[in-house]
């Protein structure tokens, strides 16, 4: 994993899709999140707080830097608007170190949503609390842990709110392809029979140079509960998979090239 330069132009050199990150979180000294942690507060004003962080305070900043900076538009946003009654899942491809945290909040707003993250994501000095209360939910230290994780998503997900996951895991910006992703986030909707939806951010450039981002919206994707639950990972991830590259191919401009080594 390198970053380069070669005429002004950014390139990025990868060994492997699955493991290599080019989020810029280095020295970062990681949240434990132990049997100990709390995903779900039962505090009415902690709850409180994180509604109106999530669906009132940081919205005007989510939407302004999203339409200043990427002049970004939605289509198939009305199939979120369809599902408003239930709570579900979306995958998304993971290519902005911010932006991604409240693309789909966006996409999806009233209906708040919440985030499965890497531990780092709620260990940045300053920001732990106010990614907490955003409504990030770090992937557990230990099995202890994970318990009270699946708790969480299953009442998240009963509450009817969204839960959005990134299945390539890593951080590539601007990345225009769909790297090759595991079917482990999967078994969460399979295990809660929850609908998914997947969001695909596409790359284009503006006539003033700048970048566009256009996100496609698709789903409902059922469960196949007629399959077993391996089975039916498989068969949802690979689904999944299927419509993000279809939709992937719609970029027309790639502000960094990846180059595998």
């Amino acid at each position: 994993m390198k970053k380069a330069k070669k005429n002004n132009e950014k390139i990025y050199y990868y060994t492997d899709e699955l493991e290599d990150d080019f989020a810029t979180m280095e020295n970062i000294k990681l949240v434990n999140v132990d049997e100990n942690y709390k995903f779900i507060h039962k505090n009415p004003i902690w709850n409180i707080a994180s509604l109106f962080t999530q669906n009132v305070l940081s919205m005007p900043i989510k939407y302004l830097y999203a339409k200043i900076k990427f002049n970004i538009k939605y289509i198939g946003k009305e199939k979120l608007k369809n599902a408003k009654n239930r709570g579900y899942f979306i995958y998304a491809n993971h290519t902005q170190i911010f932006a991604d945290t409240f693309i789909p909040s966006l996409a999806n707003y009233p209906k708040r949503n919440f985030f499965i993250v890497n531990p780092a994501n709620i260990s940045m000095p300053g920001l732990k609390l106010l990614v907490r209360l955003l409504g990030a939910y770090p992937i557990p230290s230990n099995l202890k842990a994970y318990k009270n994780f699946l708790k969480a998503i299953k009442t998240t997900i009963e509450r009817k709110h969204s839960i959005t996951i990134y299945p390539e895991a890593h951080i590539w910006p601007y990345y225009t392809k769909i790297r090759n992703f595991k079917t482990v986030s999967f078994k969460y909707p399979i295990e809660l029979n929850a609908d998914v939806f997947c969001l695909t951010n596409t790359y284009h450039k503006r006539k003033n140079g700048k970048v566009q981002i256009i996100s496609y919206i698709d789903g409902p994707f059922k469960v196949n509960n007629g399959l077993s639950k391996k089975e039916a990972e498989q068969d949802l991830r690979d689904r999944v998979y299927s419509k993000m590259v279809e939709r992937s191919q719609n970029s027309d401009f790639e502000k960094i090239k990846y180059i595998k080594k």
